[in-house]
């Protein structure tokens, strides 16, 4: 029951993993860039949710109204006014740029809010659990942030399916000379895919800051875990991330049951196994550009 248990707590600890690596997927499958500011801009979102916090006294969920569509609007004039002229064939252009805006968010944070951690109250919620046996109690939070992971997902999925900018998001990935010839707006459709990818972010940040602390330092760690989620699901596949999200979640937690200090060695090293066996990913298309 104790390795059930160390299972069923890594698949929640994944829906957390999922919300940050979500939008590193989305900024991959349709623009092809490498956002190295990733983990940084999720700091960012729980730093904005603590400070709404601390003037307003409202709960940490209700800031979501406001931090969601403040970094959504926030990465759709980042990628309109800063990361258009990166994108191209060449990633390092983009590398090099996200690299200087993580480290100019990093500086700022800890400039402003200083190198101390802080964290988001959400009350009895962050220890509450109900008992599926006795051996095995789920907490709430985790449960809820993988129900919430689950549905954005489920929602991108559909929109992407479903809708004409979901389209114009797959022709665009998908060929992109072709997609301007076509008449779409390029430059647009990446401005609402970065904007998109920013929202579940912040969404990731709010979460990450109820469930654990955090501090100005802590973008690179959760950059490491995205990455590893989305090469391990398929880059670019959505649901492929949740899956990735989650093989990492497990494997940290029962690399902890063996010995506390393997949970993040062994998340590690069951990335490189399936990056050795299974270059593209799980959910992966061979040869994919």
């Amino acid at each position: 029951m104790t390795w059930v248990n160390a299972v069923t707590q890594g698949i929640l600890l994944g829906g957390l993993y999922a919300l940050f690596a979500t939008g590193l997927s989305i900024s991959f499958g349709v623009m092809r860039l490498v956002n190295l500011a990733h983990g940084d801009l999720a700091v960012l979102a729980a730093f904005v949710s603590w400070s709404i916090v601390d003037r307003l006294g409202v709960g940490p969920f209700a800031t979501l109204a406001l931090v969601v569509p403040a970094l959504g609007l926030g990465g759709y004039l980042l990628q309109r006014g800063v990361l258009d002229f990166v994108v191209s064939a060449d990633p390092l252009r983009g590398i090099l740029v996200t690299f200087g805006l993580a480290v100019v968010l990093q500086n700022l944070l800890l400039e402003h809010y200083s190198a101390n951690a802080k964290g988001l109250d959400a009350g009895g919620l962050e220890t509450a659990s109900f008992r599926l046996t006795d051996q095995l109690a789920v907490g709430w939070l985790p449960l809820l942030t993988l129900g919430v992971a689950v549905a954005v997902l489920g929602g991108l999925s559909a929109f992407l399916r479903w809708t004409r900018t979901g389209r114009a998001f797959r022709a665009v990935a998908d060929d992109l000379r072709t997609a301007r010839l076509m008449g779409i707006d390029t430059r647009h459709v990446f401005g609402l895919a970065m904007a998109l990818a920013l929202a579940t972010v912040a969404l990731g940040g709010v979460f990450l800051g109820i469930r654990t602390t955090f501090s100005p330092g802590a973008g690179p760690g959760l950059l490491l875990v995205a990455f590893e989620a989305v090469i391990i699901g398929g880059l670019g596949s959505l649901w492929g991330t949740l899956v990735g999200a989650m093989v990492i979640g497990v494997a940290q937690t029962v690399g902890a049951q063996i010995e506390p200090g393997w949970s993040i060695l062994l998340g590690h090293l069951v990335f490189l196994a399936v990056l050795a066996v299974r270059p593209q990913g799980l959910f992966g298309r061979v040869g994919r550009t």
